[in-house]
């Protein structure tokens, strides 16, 4: 599907583009086999494929990378009795068909608009999207179209080393927090493990300022914090609550992870995989985003690719 966008296009996905990604194998079913159709799916899965906004960060390139590699690994997981396809459903994905010269914060907001206009044109009252690659500034129309759709502010919770609420100095990955509170789509803002050397003074007085919750994760190596009390603890706080949540993870928080900010220092995957499952026992959920993972070769690929079926299918077995 070609959208009006000079910038961006939206592919939907058929049966057999998704098919030819299968490695069948006699007496064994893959996920990908046994996917369900938009009408009836509770999980729909959207990639995101572009760079712009981690770019217009003064990050680097590569977030355009991480959907693929994790398409052809989830598709080819196996279906059995702790996992299925039946409820869940690949719709398709967002990419970049012109790169202009000049300020890349007016682009990430047409991204913005057509990422909403994408939602807004698919999804049902009753389904849950993840959306998969793509920078964090995808998190800004993730807030706004859940705003829209339930009719309140969200409570967001995020896994990352960075804040991402950098001053309102035009959109770019760095700041859809940040904005999205000032325009009224986000009710609290609750991040675990920021990295104390990569958030600056003024982010940390914003986020105090505006009431929201954050840790540190040197707070957690020094043994002062426990992770996965913090993650019942936030969990159980937010099931009291009314309204939904959205769930967001950046690859950048996990040490050694092939991400737009790569790091050696951060937490292990299995680590963020009991965040996610735990999150997920939240009944009223908006959305998952799991973003920033940004492969530049085969074996990038294959970490990546893999890093994020695992925390899809967490998610999916944790909230199904």
């Amino acid at each position: 599907m070609k959208n009006k966008s000079t910038h961006f296009h939206f592919q939907r996905f058929n049966n057999d583009e998704l098919q030819e990604l299968l490695s069948i194998r006699e007496g064994e079913t893959k996920i990908g086999q046994s996917l369900s159709d938009l009408t009836s799916a509770k999980y729909v899965i959207i990639g995101i494929e572009e760079s712009i906004g981690p770019r217009a960060n003064k990050g680097r390139a590569g977030a355009e990378n991480g959907f693929k590699a994790f398409l052809n690994t989830f598709l080819n997981m196996q279906s059995n009795e702790t996992l299925t396809g039946e409820n869940i459903h690949v719709l398709g994905r967002v990419a970049v068909q012109n790169v202009p010269e000049g300020d890349l914060s007016e682009m990430v907001e047409e991204l913005d608009e057509f990422l909403i206009n994408v939602l807004k044109s698919h999804l049902r009252n009753n389904q849950i999207p993840i959306v998969i690659g793509g920078g964090h500034n995808n998190a800004y129309p993730l807030l706004k179209y859940s705003f829209e759709r339930f009719k309140a502010p969200l409570q967001v919770v995020n896994f990352d080393a960075h804040a991402d609420y950098r001053l309102l100095e035009g959109r770019h990955s760095g700041n859809p927090f940040s904005y999205a509170f000032k325009n009224g789509f986000l009710k609290k803002y609750h991040v675990f493990g920021l990295h104390q050397r990569y958030n600056s003074q003024q982010i940390l007085d914003d986020l105090r300022r505006d009431g929201h919750f954050f840790t540190f994760n040197e707070s957690y190596l020094l043994g002062e914090r426990n992770y996965r009390d913090d993650f019942k603890i936030l969990q159980e706080t937010l099931a009291l609550s009314e309204g939904f949540t959205g769930i967001e993870l950046d690859l950048d928080t996990i040490e050694r992870m092939p991400s737009s900010a790569f790091s050696p220092v951060g937490i292990s995957i299995d680590l963020a995989r009991v965040y996610i499952s735990q999150m997920a026992k939240l009944e009223k959920i908006a959305y998952l985003h799991l973003t920033e993972g940004a492969p530049t070769n085969e074996l990038e690929n294959r970490i990546v690719g893999k890093t994020l079926a695992y925390f899809v299918s967490d998610f999916i077995i944790a909230h199904g």
